[in-house]
């Protein structure tokens, strides 16, 4: 039952996931929270691994999720879900490609998703950054440290931005932001 739930589900992400991986994470949360495969803490922690360890975040989250619930068998039958869509989707689009690009209704149809796409990234972020401020353990509380961390990650990635002319990079984002988390935290 778990393999089928799990396929089901990741099917479901797969499908409907659109604007990549930061689009499909109001998804991901949905399916993983309605089935109770693991809590919402728990996929904000596995978010922020995902996103720092190669690979596709989806990819990640469906592996760990899918290892989580049934082992070895469960991650892969999770992570063949999670992709088989896109994949199917890359092949018929591939294929019609040079004609369909070319039609007006369909550059129109595009162009309409992306503020939508915008939009879901844009709430899914300012959600992360609420949850991450708010501490609910065991009452509702703001946690200054999260404040800080997060005022002081956006100064130095507005800073970097203004000086160089250019964003920072994820690598040294991700190097900063642990390095200031570990001393935040630790004091």
């Amino acid at each position: 039952m778990i393999f089928l739930e799990l396929i089901l589900g990741f099917l479901k992400v797969g499908c409907f996931a659109f604007g990549g991986a930061y689009g499909a994470i109001p998804l991901i949360r949905d399916v993983v929270l309605s089935y109770g495969w693991i809590d919402d803490e728990m996929l904000t922690y596995m978010i922020a691994v995902s996103e720092s360890t190669p690979g596709p975040i989806m990819v990640n989250l469906a592996s760990y999720i899918g290892s989580s619930q049934a082992g070895f068998p469960g991650a892969a039958a999770a992570t063949l879900a999670v992709v088989l869509p896109s994949f199917l989707i890359i092949l018929l689009v591939t294929a019609v490609l040079k004609n369909l690009i070319k039609n007006k209704y369909v550059q129109a149809a595009l162009r309409g998703m992306k503020p939508c796409v915008i939009g879901i990234i844009a709430a899914t972020g300012l959600e992360m950054i609420l949850g991450n401020c708010l501490e609910t353990s065991p009452v509702t509380a703001v946690s200054p440290q999260a404040i800080l961390l997060t005022v002081l990650l956006i100064a130095i990635m507005t800073g970097y931005r203004f000086l160089r002319k250019k964003k920072l990079p994820s690598i040294p984002l991700i190097l900063i932001s642990a390095c200031l988390g570990a001393v935040i935290y630790a004091f």
